[in-house]
């Protein structure tokens, strides 16, 4: 049976996590103010290029870059939060596959980790 952890790791992972989930909030709406102001730069007229330009290729590509980049922030932010979910109802730091306790080394480097490291290697 996995054992739990202590509460003062816990509490430790717990604001941890609360403060990467910040962290990713932050980050964000950041990106999203960034796209907006850059939507509104490439829709003024004085700013429209004409879509077969390298300008707006490149354009295109950033727009996509930064999009993809705040995809996997929210996608980071998904497991924080479901970490989170996990401390609130006693199930941190066991792997939802096993069973078994997840090793405190492995929660120190993913602290949003729900598989313990045989399972995480299966899964991939």
């Amino acid at each position: 049976m996995a054992r739990k952890l202590a509460k003062s790791t816990l509490d430790r992972f717990q604001k941890r996590l609360e403060a990467e989930k910040t962290r990713l909030e932050e980050l964000i709406e950041e990106y999203e103010r960034e796209l907006e102001v850059a939507r509104l730069t490439e829709s003024s007229s004085d700013r429209s290029p004409d879509p077969g330009n390298a300008e707006a290729s490149s354009m295109k590509m950033e727009y996509a870059k930064e999009l993809s980049i705040e995809q996997n922030t929210a996608d980071l932010l998904s497991k924080v939060d479901h970490a989170l979910g996990r401390v609130a109802s006693g199930d941190y730091g066991i792997c939802e596959s096993c069973g078994k306790s997840i090793p405190i080394e492995r929660l120190d480097v993913l602290p949003y980790s729900t598989l313990c490291v045989d399972c995480a290697s299966k899964s991939s």
